[in-house]
């Protein structure tokens, strides 16, 4: 019986993130969180299997100036460790600072997610997939070179009323990235996000992201999409109440959707000129027993690819069927299995785009 009480506390706490991190210092004013994440993890599929573990960590800090004012900083740091040394994946993911003031809201300044993410990280939840129709990382505003303010409960007059608004500088010749350039670097661009928690379980959510390419008319013929902007909208619902989480996205992008990957030694990446994505996500979780099964469907269509005749294709397109069970508030253990509903054609091949069936198992130590 005492398990099941504990389960019942520490489960939805894992579902929120950083609240399970660790307080290491909290004296005068100055409090420092640190937390981490050890993700190990293996796939099984027709083509494509093997080891994709990796370990990510994060320290989160706030100072307070005043009554009103308050400073805070946020790093995260992720590796994969199924590589060997030399070849292994270094990930600054967080890096900004900031400044609370009351009910003013914050603003911050740095790497950070795109506000726009916002709804899309409500069916970001599955047990090793999900979020990856539309979002991709250290693409336009998504990663580097953010001014975010946000507002909760709308300056303190609305609750449940919470809205972003970011700007992401040009990326300069000190900042830019030399490879891929076509499909990572930007030009000045916004962001707007809004959700409202009407009660009763239930919130809504909408995001827009609009940028500046920055690339030549030649840079953009490469890329696959034409056109001097990227822009992109998204709308969801969630429900999140009596261990029930439902969760839906629906949204658009212009020149902004990576696709593609490397096959036999060609990259094979470009831009789609535009996509429709759609993410649905349903999760129950058995308090006594401490399991929480999973089941999702994602899909993102890309059309006017204008390449090769290429008009209308999935680039991705399945459901997944999982799991998850907690030992306890730190270690937790995950299956998840993909039925790929992409065709295997001409394009999928050209592309690499995977058409094949996956099963994922993975044992989550975290702090």
């Amino acid at each position: 019986m005492m398990k099941r009480n504990i389960l019942a506390i520490v489960i939805p706490a894992l579902l929120v993130g950083t609240t399970n991190a660790a307080e290491i210092y909290n004296k005068d004013g100055n409090k420092l969180d640190l937390y981490g994440k050890v993700d190990a993890r293996h796939f099984f599929g027709k083509r494509s299997s093997g080891d994709d573990s990796r370990v990510s960590v994060g320290i989160k800090g706030d100072t307070k100036l005043s009554d009103q004012v308050t400073g805070f900083g946020h790093f995260e740091w992720s590796t994969k460790t199924s590589k060997n040394e030399m070849e292994n994946e270094n990930t600054n993911r967080l890096a900004y600072v900031g400044l609370k003031i009351a009910d003013f809201g914050s603003l911050d300044y740095g790497r950070n997610y795109g506000v726009v993410y916002d709804v899309n990280s409500w069916t970001g939840v599955l047990p090793l997939y999900g979020a990856d129709s539309m979002f991709h990382g250290d693409k336009y505003m998504t990663s580097r070179n953010l001014l975010t303010y946000r507002s909760s409960d709308f300056f303190g007059l609305v609750d449940g009323l919470n809205f972003a608004l970011q700007y992401q500088g040009k990326n300069s010749e000190t900042n830019k990235s030399s490879n891929f350039h076509h499909f990572k670097n930007n030009g000045h661009g916004f962001d707007i996000a809004a959700k409202y928690d009407i009660g009763w379980g239930v919130t809504l959510g909408a995001g827009y992201i609009k940028t500046d390419r920055h690339l030549t008319k030649s840079e953009q013929a490469n890329s696959g999409a034409i056109g001097n902007n990227a822009d992109g909208w998204n709308a969801g619902i969630k429900y999140n109440d009596n261990n029930l989480y439902l969760a839906a996205m629906y949204g658009e992008t212009s020149n902004m959707t990576r696709f593609g990957e490397i096959v036999e030694g060609i990259d094979r990446s470009k831009i789609a000129n535009k996509t429709t994505n759609f993410e649905i996500v349903g999760q129950y979780l058995f308090n006594e027993i401490g399991l929480k099964p999973s089941i999702a469907y994602i899909q993102s269509k890309g059309s006017k690819l204008n390449d090769d005749g290429y008009s209308q294709q999935n680039l991705v397109k399945y459901v997944s069927l999982g799991a998850f069970y907690y030992f306890n508030k730190n270690l937790t253990a995950v299956v998840d299995y993909k039925i790929n509903l992409v065709n295997n054609n001409d394009f999928t091949q050209k592309y690499g785009i995977s058409s094949d069936n996956l099963i994922g198992l993975g044992l989550v130590y975290q702090f």
